[in-house]
């Protein structure tokens, strides 16, 4: 068996290891609290609510306590004493940006905009900016149509009575916080008042009347509810400018009538061309027609001589044809006529 002193040796090794222990743990505690004190002491003037202990431990959890402590003071001295320091290690954790979601609900409280923790955290997580929809919401910005960055200056569109028109506008516009997660952004904006524009004008009997009132088209475009969908709500839309194109009507007309021009010159030289081909048929007919003339006029001598032969046709007879043969040539040298075997080409 062992002896009595021997177990007094070890329990009270023990006892010392123990006490090492503790002291080591105490010592890497207050070392830890050393580096956080200043924190510490401003969270306890200013009520911010958050110990040493929890300083210490958001250190451990990987969380930045500096950036937790100022952000909870900023929010305690505004008046926001209903967010808790586990709401803001939370979004840290989330990979959220603290101080911007604090300086936000700051600014809305001011502002008396109805904005939550979080609606805000949603926005920052979402990847907006949600202190410059905070300050749009508080000061409405102006988005310039259409966006010169695009390459365009301005708006065309043509009236009824064929007159372009080049307009520009101006969209004052204020964040709609609780259309801000998902809704449209400022290019979707732009471009619904881009189509407004055109179609308020093109629906105008004459561009007369667009520009001896502009704001016509303004109204037409705010009465077609643009911002439905969108994280904007649009407060006005001034036309800045309107200015007079081409004569789009003229131009088509003309472009028509030239069109119309080569089409029809194309349809007579298609008709020239058939004509020319039927003339030239026509002429090889003829041609065909007097060949068999002349067969048939080759057979004559050849019939009168079988004429002869068979006592059909007497000498007498031959010479009476040939008198009156020679009777109609005279004739009709006389009448200044030529017959058919004796006609000149001009």
């Amino acid at each position: 068996m062992i002896d009595h002193p021997v177990l007094m040796q070890v329990g009270s090794a023990l006892v010392w290891l123990g006490v090492g222990v503790a002291l080591i743990a105490v010592l890497v505690f207050l070392a830890l609290a050393w580096r956080y004190l200043s924190l510490w002491i401003q969270s306890v003037t200013t009520r911010a609510g958050i110990g040493l202990f929890e300083l210490v431990m958001m250190n451990l959890r990987k969380v930045d306590p500096r950036t937790l402590v100022l952000s909870k003071i900023q929010l305690v001295k505004a008046g926001i004493r209903d967010i808790s320091t586990n709401d803001l290690e939370s979004h840290y954790l989330a990979g959220g940006r603290v101080p911007n979601v604090a300086r936000a609900m700051i600014a809305a409280n001011r502002a008396a905009l109805d904005l939550d923790w979080k609606k805000a955290c949603a926005i920052d997580l979402a990847g907006r900016d949600i202190i410059d929809a905070i300050n749009t919401s508080v000061n409405p910005k102006v988005i310039d149509v259409p966006n010169t960055r695009h390459g365009k200056s301005t708006i065309d569109a043509v009236s009824k009575d064929g007159i372009q028109l080049k307009a520009k506008a101006r969209v004052t516009v204020r964040t709609n916080i609780r259309q801000l997660i998902g809704g449209a952004t400022e290019e979707t904006i732009i471009a619904r008042v881009g189509e407004g524009i055109v179609s308020a004008i093109g629906s105008a009997n004459s561009y007369k009347e667009v520009i001896e009132n502009p704001d016509r088209i303004s109204k037409a475009v705010l009465a077609r509810g643009l911002d439905s969908g969108t994280a904007f709500e649009i407060l006005s839309i001034d036309i800045a400018d309107v200015d007079v194109g081409e004569n789009i009507g003229a131009k088509l007309q003309a472009d028509q009538a030239e069109a119309d021009k080569r089409r029809f010159q194309a349809e007579a030289e298609k008709r020239r061309a058939m004509a020319m081909a039927l003339a030239a048929e026509n002429k090889a007919k003829i041609e065909e027609n007097r060949a068999l003339v002349v067969l048939a006029e080759a057979e004559v001598p050849r019939a009168m001589a079988e004429a002869f032969r068979s006592g059909n046709l007497g000498i007498m007879d031959y010479y009476r044809m040939k008198n009156i043969q020679a009777d109609t040539s005279m004739r009709a040298s006389i009448s200044g006529e030529t017959s058919g075997d004796q006609k000149k080409n001009p």
